[in-house]
């Protein structure tokens, strides 16, 4: 009888390790949500008319961006009907209008995007310990070791959904996974309104068979060559050989997707942004600039955008760039090395200008400007100079003047003239995260500020 005790004590201690170690499997285990709003800007401008007591624009073939009478801009957005009509996001308006003569046409409300943004990754937070904006209009929530709040994954993500749903009137997708790349290409599967996993186990049969261009970060350049190669799933690509992606790609481009085709993907979900690796801005034209005046009006307002989140940031940059676009969808850029990092409106404006002339042809027309500050360093890291510069330093007290008075009264209170004059709507993302309360117009002082003709 003594043997048989002990046995069953032995039992019951064999039964609670294994019940330990289970659990402790899972709290290490990763589960990783991602949250992505359906045809977003869309949503939520239908969201805004329907909460006013207007028709629901998802219900009707409709686009976000352009100018229905000038026949400008590009589609940002669009609805499912609209999709059925083969209309695409990016493509030019005059194109849309031809497949759909119908299409109803909303404009850009970014300050609007940033309230539902907000709100809905508000919601997120009450459930997941980790929530990562990875976009205006997406989020990962690291929900790993919540299992024994969260028993099912899935009850737990369609209420999260429902949720968003029923509050704020627009509908999202949730992806499941082990990783964030996983969770991210669930997020993309069946539209809308809907909840799908993408495990570890389940990559044979729900990745696999996907055509290799619906990979994360597989471009369309990319896809071609690898298609060339007779690698047309991403099934080919994961159970092809490293050595022979990389001929193809590149060794970084051709490391990474590799892993991504085999659902590696330790990257964590990070609570803050990351550290920018440079900054940028652009901006479609809805009329093509035809004039240097008019290029250097925009190049002028891009500047002042992109320079007040660096000095907001504490950064400057030892490279800038600037890339335009033709009206056929060419793109082109340059860019220079400098020998001190900047962060000086003036100076980036004027090496901006120099970039675009020796970029354009000086007739063909443009479509789109844009700019790009990269290889930073803090403010803190940067050498003083041995010979202070009168100039730069007039130029950098000015710019901060200007950055204390933007910051106090919104984002675009004094801008400069020419930048009014020429009607853009540059860096509309950051003033809506800023604020606008006023405008002030005012030339900054020892800045060139050409009319825009």
């Amino acid at each position: 009888m003594l043997i048989i005790a002990k046995l069953l004590d032995e039992c019951v201690k064999l039964r609670d390790n294994r019940k330990n170690v289970c659990e402790r499997g899972l709290s290490m285990a990763r589960l990783i949500f991602h949250v992505d709003v359906n045809s977003a800007f869309l949503s939520w401008e239908a969201a805004r008319r329907v909460g006013n007591g207007e028709a629901d624009i998802r219900l009707i073939p409709s686009a976000i961006g352009g100018d229905r009478d000038k026949r400008t801009g590009v589609v940002l957005a669009k609805s499912i009907p609209a999709k059925k009509f083969g209309i695409k996001t990016g493509e030019p308006i005059g194109m849309a209008l031809r497949k759909c003569p119908d299409l109803f046409l909303a404009r850009p409300d970014f300050r609007l995007y940033v309230e539902c943004s907000k709100a809905f990754m508000d919601i997120c937070r009450e459930y997941a310990p980790v929530v990562e904006k990875f976009s205006i209009d997406e989020c990962f929530l690291d929900m790993s070791g919540t299992h024994r709040l969260y028993p099912d994954p899935v009850a737990i993500a369609n209420t999260i959904k429902d949720r968003i749903r029923e509050e704020l009137g627009f509908t999202v997708n949730v992806g499941i996974g082990d990783c964030k790349l996983l969770a991210k290409m669930a997020s993309d599967f069946e539209k809308p309104d809907k909840v799908h996993t993408l495990f570890r186990s389940e990559i044979p049969q729900k990745l696999w068979p996907l055509p290799v261009r619906e990979l994360f970060t597989v471009g369309a350049s990319t896809a071609e060559k690898l298609e060339k190669s007779r690698i047309r799933t991403i099934g080919d690509l994961a159970n092809s050989d490293l050595s022979a992606i990389q001929r193809i790609v590149g060794v970084k481009m051709g490391q990474q997707i590799y892993h991504y085709a085999n659902g590696i993907d330790p990257s964590p979900v990070l609570a803050g942004p990351e550290k920018a690796k440079g900054y940028s801005v652009s901006t479609t034209m809805e009329e093509d600039v035809v004039t240097e005046r008019q290029a250097h009006a925009v190049l002028l307002a891009l500047t002042d955008s992109v320079t007040a989140r660096m000095r907001a940031d504490g950064v400057k940059a030892y490279c800038i760039a600037v890339s335009i676009r033709s009206n056929d969808f060419k793109t082109r850029s340059h860019q220079r090395k400098l020998m001190d990092p900047t962060d000086i409106s003036k100076e980036v404006y004027q090496i901006s200008r120099q970039l675009f002339g020796e970029l354009w042809d000086g007739h063909t027309p443009l479509r789109l400007l844009g700019i790009a500050l990269t290889d930073l360093t803090h403010e803190e890291q940067s050498q003083m100079s041995m010979f202070p510069d009168e100039g730069r330093d007039k130029a950098r007290r000015l710019d901060k003047a200007y950055d204390a008075i933007n910051s106090k009264f919104g984002a675009a209170t004094i801008m400069c003239g020419s930048s009014v004059q020429s009607k853009l709507e540059v860096g509309k993302k950051y003033r809506a995260q800023m604020g606008q309360k006023k405008r002030v117009i005012m030339d900054k002082a020892g800045m060139e500020c050409p009319s825009t003709g």
